[in-house]
């Protein structure tokens, strides 16, 4: 694995999203990085191009970047310029444009590099840490801890997941609760049993105070 690029790539990475508020932030992506290394591990994958792809994830996502194609444009430009192959650029832009939930409309991850990310990703919207940037994400967002009456949107359109209105709560049964099923790899699995448990006991836990008890 060229270290070297992991490293420039790391402080590129890290100079763009210290300050982002969203949930979406530097230390997300370290968090993700280091998940998907483990599950590379795990899963016999190509460790520099997990790493890589696990780490300019966000970097083009529309939650982050406010012009998605100028975000790509500038990745590919980046690791260009690092001394990256063609082929290799070509594998972590496919896994990087496909790899967000949307809704419940993103596309298939093809893969083996990219269902590790994916997975890794999806692992950092689960359990603790997925419920505390569940609250930071909808605070960004000017939505609500719980509001009771609003309804459970089961399928939406992109712009209806991006724009539509919700709540911090509504979020577990739109999203959060589904990912368990939805890891594609043998590890990714394990791992998200757990933390997937443990936001089943969170919401046990804050009906009971939402309700006085």
């Amino acid at each position: 694995m060229n270290k070297g690029i992991i490293e420039k790539t790391e402080k590129w990475v890290k100079a763009q999203l210290i300050n982002e508020e969203s949930g979406h932030d530097w230390y997300h992506i370290l968090r993700v990085t280091r998940t998907a290394q483990q599950i590379a591990k795990e899963e016999h994958a190509n460790d520099e191009i997990v790493t890589l792809a696990a780490l300019v994830h966000d970097l083009a996502d529309d939650k982050v970047a406010q012009n998605e194609k100028e975000a790509l444009k500038n990745i590919d430009e980046w690791f260009k310029e690092n001394g990256l192959g063609d082929e290799a650029i070509a594998q972590i832009i496919s896994i990087i444009t496909t790899i967000s939930f949307k809704g419940g409309n993103g596309q298939p991850v093809s893969t083996l590099e990219g269902k590790i990310v994916q997975d890794a990703d999806r692992l950092d919207a689960l359990g603790a840490i997925g419920i505390a940037r569940t609250f930071v994400y909808s605070g960004h967002k000017g939505q609500p801890m719980y509001d009771p009456e609003l309804p459970v949107r089961n399928e939406m359109s992109i712009e209806e997941y991006r724009h539509g209105k919700s709540s911090a709560v509504h979020h577990f049964y739109e999203k959060l609760l589904k990912l368990k099923d939805q890891m594609n790899t043998t590890t990714g699995m394990k791992l998200a049993a757990r933390r997937h448990a443990f936001m089943e006991t969170y919401l046990e836990q804050f009906y009971q105070e939402w309700n006085g008890r």
